[in-house]
């Protein structure tokens, strides 16, 4: 069973509109309300691959209630703990002409109480399950967060961590079985630029050295590179296509990779699916659809 954890989940409220301006009344259209949260995207996307999930985490109020109906509508296993006080955050999304202008949440408080609950749940996994935690630390809760919940899952079990700064460096500690940064991550956490290939591998060598097994590197138009705990390099380039959207497209890619390695365990080729899962919802208007997926693997392959 694949099990992903997301901290500080949201309803994603999107509407287009042909101006904005501030402290003026604007007019919307073409809205929509989607489950936010990188866990979250990453369970919507296996679904559609056909894998069983298990969304964990934490919801409040009338917001979070909708929140697990838009997972389950989505054929989405939640185990969720509801959180008395607060309500699951709304991010605002607008888009002009202009871009993409965001309000994002700050989420519901997480007492120690409902941290213990969730270690609960994941310290219940078996050998061979996937633990993916991913996202934002809510307020209230320890930057050391991952690290913990990391180290409380059961021996054998596939911990993939993508997440940014301190909560990331700390992670590290539990020597999780991946994780995926994308290059300005990396620069912020070693305060150093991060432009060239050579950056990409001094830098993944470090993270490896710091307790990562495996390092799948983001670097968005030019694809991804996976450094290994046995010491290959693969990279793959991205298939041709327009990009519509990026919000999700890291959490598409990670599980791509956890679906083909599942079936495969096969590195070359989960990057590649990785790539083409990751493309195919940068492709798309939201998450991307199993069809394209398949489609733009099968592209990469020929080409490759």
């Amino acid at each position: 069973m694949i099990y992903t954890v997301t901290l500080n989940p949201a309803l994603d409220y999107t509407a287009d509109a042909t101006s904005f301006f501030p402290g003026k009344t604007n007019r919307t259209q073409n809205e929509y309300v989607v489950p936010g949260g990188k866990g979250l995207n990453v369970s919507i996307i296996l679904e559609r691959l056909g894998d069983k999930t298990t969304s964990l985490g934490f919801y409040s109020g009338f917001t979070g209630h909708e929140l697990i109906r838009l997972m389950e509508e989505m054929n989405c296993k939640c185990d969720f703990s509801e959180v008395e006080k607060g309500f699951t955050r709304i991010n605002v999304k607008l888009q002009t002409s202009r871009g993409i202008t965001e309000f994002n949440g700050s989420g519901i408080a997480i007492s120690a109480e409902d941290t213990e609950k969730l270690k609960t749940k994941i310290s219940s996994l078996k050998e061979g399950d996937w633990l993916v935690l991913s996202g934002s630390v809510p307020k209230g809760m320890s930057t050391d967060i991952y690290k913990e919940l990391a180290m409380t899952a059961p021996r054998g079990v596939k911990t993939v961590i993508d997440t940014s700064g301190i909560p990331l460096s700390s992670s590290l500690e539990a020597h999780p079985f991946l994780i995926k940064p994308n290059t300005d991550e990396i620069s912020e956490l070693f305060q150093k630029p991060v432009e060239t290939f050579e950056d990409i591998s001094l830098y993944a060598v470090k993270l490896k050295e710091m307790g990562a097994r495996n390092v799948m590197v983001s670097m968005d138009s030019r694809g991804a590179v996976l450094f290994t705990e046995n010491g290959e390099i693969y990279t793959s380039l991205p298939p041709e296509g327009k990009v519509l959207n990026t919000v999700g497209a890291g959490d598409s890619s990670i599980a791509g990779f956890i679906h083909k390695y599942s079936e495969s365990e096969n590195m070359e080729e989960s990057l590649k699916f990785a790539v083409s899962s990751g493309s195919a919802t940068a492709y798309s208007p939201w998450l991307a659809e199993a069809e394209l997926i398949y489609e733009l693997y099968q592209k990469m392959k020929e080409t490759h």
